[in-house]
C-alpha cells in the first residue's frame, strides 16, 4: 500500500484526489463504487503495476479525499464523466482502459460513448452497461423498503445515516451487499436496522479496511454520495446510438445481489447485453458476491490482466 502515490488535481473548479502506480504507456483508470472509494481498487492497482501498466484511481467529486461540488444535491453523472476526461487532460494522458465497479460502470460507458478516441477498452464488475431503455425501472417492481428507494427519498438516508457514524454506516453496508438478497426493509425500519449489530464483517474485509473508508467517510460524509448515483439514477445523456464499440469485459459475483433486480438475470445471461456492447466477454465467479475484486482479488486481478494482455495490448 505505501507503494501507492497520492496527489491532487485542480479541475473542474474542485480538487480531486488520485491515487497512482505504475508508470508507462499502458493507462488503466479505475471508476469506484458506493460505498466504496479508491482504496477498493488497491489489490488491482497494485498487481498491475508490477506487470508494467499505469494504474489510477480516482475518488468521484464528494467521495473520499476530493473536493466536494459547492451544491451537492445538483450533482449529476454527467459532472462524474467531464471531471474524468480533465484529470486525463491535465494529466496527458490521451488514451486508457476504464475499469469500473458497480455504478460506476455508468460513467465507463458512457465516457467510451461520449469520448470514444479515449477509451481502449472498458472492464465493469458487478454491472453491465444498461441503455436508457433496459432494466433500469426495477425500483417499480420491487417492494417500498428497496434501498435504492429508500435512499432516493431526500433526507430519508441522511437521517438514518446520521444515528451512526460514518464507520457504522460503512459496516452495514458491506455486510447487507456481500449478502445474494437484495437489502429491502420492513415497512417500519430503515436500511440501517437491517443489520444486527453483532453481524461480523465479510471475511476478506478487515477492521483495518473498514477504518480506513470509515476516516475517509467522515471526512467527505455521505450527501454527494446520496445524490450520485442514486437520486441520479434516471438521469438522461444525449446518446442517440448507445453502442459500445470497444473490447469490454463483464465480471459478475454468482452471488451478487444485483442478479436479483427484475429483469437484470437475463438481461445478462441471455446475452442481451451484447446488442449494446457486442465485443463482450462476460464472466461468472461461482462464490462471487457483489464486491468481488476485494473478496477475490488474486482471480480478478488475472481476469483484468488477461482482458488487458490479450484484447487491448496483445
Amino acid at each position: 500500500m505505501d507503494q501507492i502515490q497520492h496527489k491532487f488535481v485542480q479541475v473542474q473548479g474542485l480538487k480531486h484526489h488520485v491515487a497512482e502506480i505504475g508508470a508507462g504507456p499502458k493507462v488503466v483508470v479505475f471508476l469506484h463504487g458506493f460505498p466504496e472509494i479508491w482504496y477498493s481498487w488497491r489489490h488491482q492497482m497494485i498487481c498491475l503495476a508490477r506487470e508494467g501498466f499505469r494504474a489510477i484511481a480516482p475518488d468521484y467529486r464528494g467521495y473520499g479525499l476530493s473536493d466536494p461540488p459547492p451544491v451537492p444535491e445538483k450533482t449529476t453523472f454527467g459532472d462524474l464523466i467531464s471531471d474524468l476526461l480533465a484529470i486525463l487532460d491535465f494529466l496527458e494522458i490521451t488514451k486508457v482502459v476504464l475499469v469500473a465497479k458497480e455504478f460506476g460502470a455508468k460513467p465507463a460507458y458512457m465516457f467510451a460513448l461520449l469520448h470514444p478516441e479515449r477509451v481502449l477498452g472498458v472492464v465493469t464488475i458487478g454491472a453491465p452497461f444498461i441503455p436508457r431503455a433496459g432494466p433500469s425501472q426495477y425500483p417499480k417492481h420491487l417492494p417500498e423498503g428497496f434501498y435504492i428507494s429508500r435512499w432516493r427519498e431526500p433526507g430519508r438516508a441522511e437521517a438514518d445515516f446520521g444515528r451512526l457514524d460514518a464507520k457504522r454506516v460503512v459496516r452495514n453496508i458491506y455486510i447487507l451487499f456481500s449478502r445474494s438478497e437484495i437489502p429491502i426493509a420492513a415497512e417500519n425500519q430503515e436500511i440501517m436496522d437491517v443489520v444486527d449489530l453483532s453481524t461480523p464483517l465479510p471475511p476478506w474485509f478487515t477492521e483495518e479496511d473498514l477504518a480506513t473508508y470509515g476516516a475517509l467517510y467522515e471526512k467527505s460524509g455521505f450527501q454527494t454520495a446520496l445524490q450520485v448515483p442514486y437520486r441520479s439514477l434516471y438521469e438522461y445523456l444525449n446518446i442517440t446510438e448507445p453502442v459500445v464499440e470497444v473490447p469490454a469485459l463483464l465480471i459478475m459475483g454468482d452471488k451478487d445481489f444485483v442478479f436479483k433486480f427484475p429483469g437484470m438475470e437475463d438481461y445478462i445471461r441471455s446475452g442481451k447485453v451484447k446488442e449494446f456492447v457486442p465485443d463482450l466477454d462476460i464472466i461468472y465467479l461461482p462464490e462471487g458476491s457483489h464486491f468481488v475484486q476485494e473478496q477475490s482479488p488474486d482471480e480478478v486481478n488475472q481476469l483484468i490482466l488477461t482482458f488487458l494482455n490479450t484484447r487491448i495490448w496483445s
